[in-house]
C-alpha cells in the first residue's frame, strides 16, 4: 500500500550548512509516527520542508503525488497541515477568529466550516469557553489546543506536530498527548516531532531517531521505548519534563 506521506532521500540546507541529509521515512494512513532527537538534529527543518516553507532536495510525496515543488497553500488544500513549534497564533485576534483563519482554504464551504467549528469546540471545551478571548491571553496549554484546533479546521489528512509539549507543565503535557492520540478517531494521520521521547513513543506506532541531520535508528515505538541504546540517551529524564 502506498504511504500517505513519504520522504525519499530528502535534504535541506541553509547556505552551505546541511540541516537534513538523505532522510527517507514514511507515514501510512492511520499511523502516528514520531521523530525524536536532540535540538539541532534537523527535525523542524524536515517538517518545514514537507509543508513547503523550505526548499529541499530529494522527493516528498503526499497522497501519491510528488509535492516537492508545490506551493504551501496547495499542500494544505491537499490535506497536509503543520502545527509549528511556536504555534504562531494571531495573538491580537480572538480564539474564534484564529480558528476561522484555519479554514482559509475552504472559503466556499460555509456550512462545513460552521459544523467543524462546533466539533472543535466540543473537542476542546476550554476553547469554547474562551471563544471571544484574545489568543494572546491564553495559557500555554490553551494556546497549544488552539493551534491544534486551527490546524484541524483545514480538514487535514495528515497533521505534522512540531514539539507540541514545548514549554508546558507535566499535567498539561499528558493532556495534550491524550488529545493527539484521540485525533486518530477523526481519520487524521500524524507525524510528530518531539524532544519528550518517552511521551512521543508511548503515543506513536513507529519511531525514528534523528541526529545531525540523519535518521540513525528506526523501529516500532514499543520496541524503541525499551531499547537500552536509547534509554540512557533519550528516555532517562523525560517523564517529568
Amino acid at each position: 500500500m502506498m504511504p500517505l506521506l513519504a520522504f525519499d532521500k530528502v535534504g535541506v540546507s541553509y547556505g552551505k550548512a546541511e540541516a537534513v541529509r538523505g532522510v527517507s521515512l514514511a507515514v501510512e494512513t492511520g499511523q502516528i509516527v514520531t521523530v525524536i532527537g536532540p535540538n539541532g538534529a534537523g527535525k523542524t527543518s524536515l517538517l518545514t520542508a514537507a509543508i513547503g516553507l523550505l526548499p529541499s532536495s530529494g522527493r516528498i510525496t503526499f497522497a501519491g503525488e510528488d509535492v516537492s515543488r508545490l506551493e504551501t497553500e496547495r499542500r494544505v488544500e491537499m490535506g497536509l497541515s503543520l502545527v509549528p513549534e511556536q504555534r504562531e497564533l494571531f495573538t491580537d485576534m480572538s480564539v474564534y477568529d484564529n480558528l476561522l483563519l484555519g479554514a482559509f482554504v475552504r472559503r466556499g464551504d460555509k456550512a462545513g466550516i460552521r459544523r467543524d467549528m462546533g466539533e472543535i469546540f466540543d473537542r476542546f471545551p476550554r476553547l469554547a469557553e474562551r471563544r471571544r478571548q484574545l489568543a494572546g491571553t491564553l495559557s500555554g496549554g490553551e494556546r497549544q489546543m488552539l493551534a491544534l484546533g486551527r490546524a484541524l479546521m483545514t480538514k487535514p489528512k495528515l497533521l505534522m506536530l512540531d514539539e507540541p509539549s514545548l514549554g508546558l507543565a507535566p499535567l498539561i503535557i499528558r493532556e495534550i498527548f491524550v488529545i493527539i492520540a484521540s485525533l486518530r478517531e477523526l481519520g487524521v494521520s500524524i507525524l510528530l516531532v518531539e524532544q519528550n521521547a518517552k511521551a512521543a513513543l508511548e503515543t506513536a506506532d513507529f519511531g525514528h531517531v534523528m541526529e545531525t541531520g540523519e535518521i540513525n535508528h528506526s523501529g516500532p515505538a514499543g520496541e524503541l521505548i525499551n531499547d537500552p541504546r536509547l534509554i540512557s540517551t533519550y528516555l532517562g529524564g523525560n517523564e517529568g519534563e
